[in-house]
């Protein structure tokens, strides 16, 4: 896990075009889990550009201080589980 605001910074920024799935704290004991692509990342925040047959709208932001937190949750799907899926 990483300790600074710097290093979820970098290591996302390695990762804009990937898809992931969230899972971020929505208050009152709720749990939201969406699914998308990383879009972008800015000085402060990142971009998550949602799935349009599971969301209501198209993109949300979250600080990368809400990573540190763990008030948001990032798992990024990389090839093989991609290649996985794609088989079931």
């Amino acid at each position: 896990m990483a300790k600074t605001l710097i290093e979820i910074k970098q290591g996302l920024e390695g990762q804009v075009g990937k898809r992931l799935t969230l899972k971020a704290n929505g208050g009152r004991r709720k749990t939201i889990e969406r699914s998308g692509i990383l879009a972008e990342t800015y000085p402060s925040v990142f971009i998550v550009e949602l799935d349009q047959e599971e969301n209501a709208f198209e993109r949300v932001s979250y600080s990368y201080a809400d990573v540190l937190t763990e008030t948001v949750e990032l798992s990024f799907l990389d090839e093989r589980t991609k290649a996985l899926l794609m088989e079931q």
